[in-house]
């Protein structure tokens, strides 16, 4: 006996047979879109679910949850990017927590699943750098165990479509956006032959080494900037007690402990001294701008990317998440243009991204402020990344304003001060941001190169979705 299942608003219905009901574990009408017929594709190969083949496992965080700056890498659903950990943003939890947590750590080779919430759906890959390390509650960590299973291609796997859309069918209809362990154990993976299963490895391996290099680069940038300001080895000192004449507070408008920091004064001292450093009120070459409110969003197909504080990533805009609002509700003094600098204004104070043309036309949100100005007297690549530097972070946390949560606005990030070196100087290091940025964005076609290769396997066959992946692998090695 068929059951019927039909959506109103859009007209479609799907015929299900009583015998295909996944065991009558679902019947809701989600579970059976049409969409979702795709997945029948899967049964023409040997399929085996992740539970018979690989060990699954749920984090925990600290207690309080408090970070340390140092010690063994902590990962968290936010560092997932281009298929694997970002490191240049992950925290650290104390050695003793590590050990006591063994049952969810983490080491190269291992699937991690963003389980709830937002994020749900992305997967990281662990790479080689990341030797240990541990998870928080919102991610699951699947480690395959069975020989016949490449983990690399098996991470690719539920990177693509396939994967994806056995996770988006069981979280469709559920009251909350959760992946718990019986849902992911029941995972299917087809088993392709091993040929291609190293293979689509190898690409995975030379998009990490692409992450790698990026990482590499932007940290030589960094290590540039601060040789060149003479602060590599520069140790601020930070006093525990101090005190400010009542003059200077009345002049600043401010009486936080916070603002009169010896440590952030003798940082500007030396850089308005050696540097010519001004407050960007000073320059009068800068426009600030903050953005507009929106939670209308609509497809990628109608709309203009929205960038949000949380599309800051690496010093430039991540468009993997990118969320998009109708033309008709932005509004034209808050559109971005390729060049512009923007920063984080509440929250996480100081991440910094120049916007990349992809992103041009598009709009920044009311967590961000913007800045423009002229690129022939100050180098955008340059002023992102020295916003962006522990540096920068730091003059914009003292100019932030706010008891509760910490916030900057266009009059207090007007007051931060920006060294400006010489025009060459900061070409040499934003060649490196620059380089670091192409770096990645190779790695990421070369993902999408392996996921759509993963599919080509499945549809077609493997001796084209091998040459899809010979191909690309040679065209980067040119």
């Amino acid at each position: 006996m068929p059951l019927i299942f039909g959506d109103n608003k859009m007209a479609v219905y799907s015929i299900v047979k009583l015998s295909e009901l996944e065991g009558a574990k679902r019947i809701d009408a989600e579970y059976y879109k049409p969409i979702f017929n795709s997945l029948k594709t899967l049964y023409k190969f040997n399929v085996i679910k992740l539970n018979t083949i690989s060990d699954i496992a749920y984090g925990t965080t600290p207690p309080g949850g408090i970070f340390e700056e140092t010690g063994i890498p902590f990962v968290r659903s936010q560092n997932f990017t281009t298929g694997m950990i970002n490191k240049a943003e992950i925290v650290f939890c104390k050695s003793e927590f590590h050990e006591q947590n063994k049952k969810s750590a983490i080491r190269p080779a291992d699937i991690l699943f963003a389980a709830v919430g937002g994020t749900i759906g992305q997967i990281a890959i662990v790479q080689d750098s990341i030797d240990e390390g541990n998870i928080n509650q919102n991610i699951a960590r699947v480690r395959i165990l069975d020989s016949s299973i490449n983990p690399y291609y098996a991470g690719l796997f539920f990177l693509s479509k396939y994967g994806q859309l056995q996770i988006f069918r069981f979280v469709t209809g559920n009251a909350q956006a959760y992946l718990n362990s019986f849902q992911i154990g029941s995972l299917k993976i087809p088993v392709l032959s091993k040929q291609i299963q190293n293979e689509l490895a190898s690409c995975f391996k030379k998009v990490e080494d692409f992450v790698e290099n990026s990482h590499s680069l932007y940290s030589q940038a960094e290590t540039l900037l601060l040789e060149e300001l003479g602060l590599k080895d520069f140790k601020p000192r930070y006093e525990k007690t101090y005190t400010a004449n009542l003059s200077d507070a009345f002049s600043a408008h401010r009486i936080d402990a916070e603002y009169f920091q010896p440590a952030y004064e003798e940082v500007e001292k030396y850089l308005i001294k050696n540097f010519s450093a001004k407050p960007i009120k000073k320059l009068s070459f800068i426009e600030v701008t903050t953005g507009q409110y929106s939670e209308k969003y609509v497809d990628e197909s109608e709309g203009m990317p929205y960038i949000r504080g949380t599309d800051l990533k690496n010093g430039t805009i991540n468009t993997d998440d990118l969320v998009y609002i109708s033309p008709e509700d932005q509004i034209e003094s808050k559109k971005a243009k390729e060049g512009d600098v923007v920063v984080t204004r509440v929250g996480t104070i100081g991440l910094s991204a120049r916007v990349p043309k992809e992103c041009e036309g598009g709009t920044i949100s009311d967590n961000l402020i913007r800045l423009r100005f002229d690129q022939q007297k100050l180098n955008s690549y340059y002023l992102a990344l020295f916003l962006g530097s522990p540096l920068g972070v730091n003059l914009m946390i003292k100019n932030s304003r706010g008891s509760v949560q910490q916030r900057l606005n266009q009059e207090t990030l007007k007051e931060v001060i920006v060294p400006l070196l010489p025009l060459s100087t900061q070409q040499k290091i934003a060649s490196l941001v620059q380089q670091s940025h192409e770096a990645r964005k190779r790695a990421k076609e070369l993902i999408e190169i392996a996921k759509r290769a993963v599919e080509i396997a499945i549809e077609k066959n493997e001796e084209e979705a091998k040459r899809e992946v010979e191909e690309a692998i040679e065209e980067e090695i040119k």
